[in-house]
């Protein structure tokens, strides 16, 4: 997170900014909605050039720019990257932001340190992510002795945006199932789920790990951080009616529609979707 260029007092009714690569990004928001119900909140969603995790370094530097560059348009008063591979390699886009910014790696690396038992953690997460070697790095600052196994799990965002997630699915099933066999072989009692497409096959990782595993959600974890920031800075929303929830799309508004209406378990009317153009940020 970088510093506050601007000091605002009392209340901030701004709202809050998040995107992410497709869909993932809102298991983010789900959670936000918990714990600061009252916040608006936009939403980008980069389905036009999803996976980001695919990319590289170059690539996914420069959309996250121009995906922080729209909601800065907003007029947001912070920003959240709920996407694993951007806060694994480009978070240092920060840096160029006016409003504070809040990655999800960090607090997930927290998060699993205080929950594992026996020192073994694992990571799933886009290419990109676990070849970045973000969350090893902030896991063994924290707790040197760790044993992490990071796996690159390549189908699991293509699976949650074609909206296959279901744990009767049986193609779902074997496919995490296989892509999940050295956190099993190796011992692991905590997983951090490294992009946050995984959250929407959460049960499907249960039923493959079994309930004796942790499964660390980066969107909870970010969202105490954020809701902990505005009440020290402020900045929280005053009002006192539910938030109010604005999504914006690079492709396919109807589709995202439908799907976010699931994961976020609210009717997303098709006046709340918008599809924007980012080619000219």
């Amino acid at each position: 997170m970088n510093k506050m260029r601007e000091v605002y007092s009392v209340s901030d009714s701004r709202a809050i900014g998040v995107f992410d690569s497709g869909l993932g990004g809102l298991t983010v928001v789900k959670e936000l909605c918990r714990f600061l119900p009252n916040e608006d909140i936009v939403y980008f969603g980069d389905t036009g050039r999803v996976p980001y995790g695919t990319r590289s370094r170059e690539t996914i530097r420069k959309y996250a720019l121009q995906d922080e560059n729209f909601l800065i348009n907003k007029n947001v008063k912070l920003i959240i990257a709920a996407c694993g591979t951007v806060s694994s390699v480009a978070s240092d886009t920060a840096s160029l932001l006016p409003v504070p910014f809040f990655e999800v790696v960090s607090h997930a690396a927290r998060s699993a340190v205080k929950a594992t038992k026996n020192g073994k953690i694992g990571v799933i997460g886009t290419a990109a992510t676990v070849k970045s070697g973000e969350h090893e790095r902030q896991i063994k600052a924290l707790l040197p002795s760790a044993e992490v196994t990071a796996v690159g799990c390549s189908l699991f965002v293509p699976l949650v945006e074609e909206g296959w997630y279901s744990e009767d699915d049986v193609v779902v099933f074997e496919t995490v199932k296989r892509y999940l066999k050295p956190i099993k072989e190796n011992g692991c009692d905590t997983l951090i789920l490294g992009c946050t497409h995984y959250p929407v096959l959460e049960k499907v990782i249960k039923k493959v790990l079994g309930d004796e595993v942790s499964l660390i959600n980066a969107g909870t974890s970010t969202s105490q951080t954020v809701k902990e920031y505005l009440c020290e800075n402020d900045m929280l929303n005053s009002k006192t009616d539910i938030g109010i929830h604005s999504f914006y799309v690079s492709d396919k508004a109807d589709s995202f529609r439908a799907q976010a209406s699931i994961l976020l378990g609210e009717e997303i009317d098709e006046t709340k979707v918008s599809q924007v153009d980012l080619g000219n940020l």
